[in-house]
């Protein structure tokens, strides 16, 4: 089947196979950006609870250089921390994205999570003395959200969605105006059957995070619970296929979420898997191979970041993943 590379987004092609950054080292991900700009990657995200803008935007600006017109190749998504969902926050955290990657705009900027946490200047994840999360229970989800559709009429956001949120938060917004994109956890194991519906009769389109099931995240949380994260790339199944067409396990899943209408972030530091992951349109996965793979799905089981590390977090009434 034949899979467009793009999503478009107001006239603007947004790469559906992008850079994932979380959880990597300033160096390293110098490093890792770099070898993707190198493969042909030209979508990255980031955001400003990942505490890894500047680096990104490091990178990016030495391959820019000095040839402006450079940056129109880039699609840049970043994201308001869960201690900017304040309407009184919303521009200083874009400003100090905005800064810190050293970029005169923004392509995408989503509301990270429909949680909050207090305010603290300097600390992104500020703590109770119980380790739990100092939570902000008055959000105003709606009032962020007319605050983050403001930014657009600045020039430096072209567009804005949302990451992390359920159904009806989606479809509460979406009276508002309609978000350019959703941003969720989508991958074999958690396959959002009936979420990605919701967002294909709004027409939104939905990037994956965890695409291959972020394997760093599941191992700290497999530590701390005892709960059984599965490797993805080890699932006999996804290895059967990858065998049968001659390619990674990687590019099973990404392709997947593909011909699923999926676009993908996956995160790789090594030079070798970042331009196997992007090298994902040249096959095709059939019916029976595609039906395989949604066997695997466990549904609410099967997500990784459910945002357990942030004890407490349940409590705020927007938490999004209510069981």
């Amino acid at each position: 089947m034949s899979v467009p590379e793009y999503f478009v987004l107001g006239g603007d092609r947004m790469p559906r196979i992008g850079f994932g950054t979380w959880q990597a080292s300033d160096e390293v991900l110098e490093k890792a950006v770099a070898a993707a700009l190198d493969a042909g990657y030209r979508h990255f995200d980031t955001a400003r609870a990942y505490e890894n803008e500047a680096a990104l935007g490091r990178a990016l600006n030495r391959w820019i250089g000095n040839d402006p017109a450079k940056r129109k190749e880039l699609f840049i998504v970043t994201k308001i921390p869960p201690g900017g969902n304040r309407p009184d926050l919303v521009e200083e955290c874009f400003n100090g994205s905005l800064k810190d990657l050293g970029l005169d705009y923004i392509d995408l900027y989503l509301i990270h999570v429909p949680f909050a946490f207090e305010y603290v200047p300097g600390d992104l994840h500020p703590t109770n003395h119980d380790g739990s999360m100092k939570v902000d229970l008055t959000t105003d989800l709606v009032a962020v959200w007319k605050t983050v559709l403001k930014l657009k009429e600045s020039g430096k956001v072209r567009h804005v969605g949302v990451s992390n949120m359920n159904e009806e938060q989606i479809l509460r917004l979406s009276a508002i105006e309609k978000p350019a994109c959703l941003q969720i956890e989508v991958h074999a194991l958690c396959q959002q059957s009936s979420m990605l519906a919701a967002a294909k009769r709004l027409d939104i389109p939905v990037v994956a995070y965890s695409p291959l099931g972020s394997k760093a995240l599941a191992d700290n949380l497999a530590a701390k619970t005892g709960r059984e994260y599965p490797s993805l790339l080890d699932l006999p199944v996804v290895k059967k296929i990858a065998a049968a067409h001659s390619r990674t396990p990687a590019q099973i899943l990404l392709r997947q979420l593909l011909q699923r209408g999926v676009a993908a972030i996956p995160k790789s530091t090594d030079p070798t898997r970042i331009k196997q992951n992007i090298s994902v349109w040249d096959f095709e996965l059939n019916e029976n191979e595609m039906a395989e793979l949604a066997a695997l799905d466990r549904g609410e089981n099967g997500r990784i970041c459910d945002f357990s590390f942030f004890v407490g977090v349940e409590k705020h009434p927007e938490f999004p993943f209510k069981k």
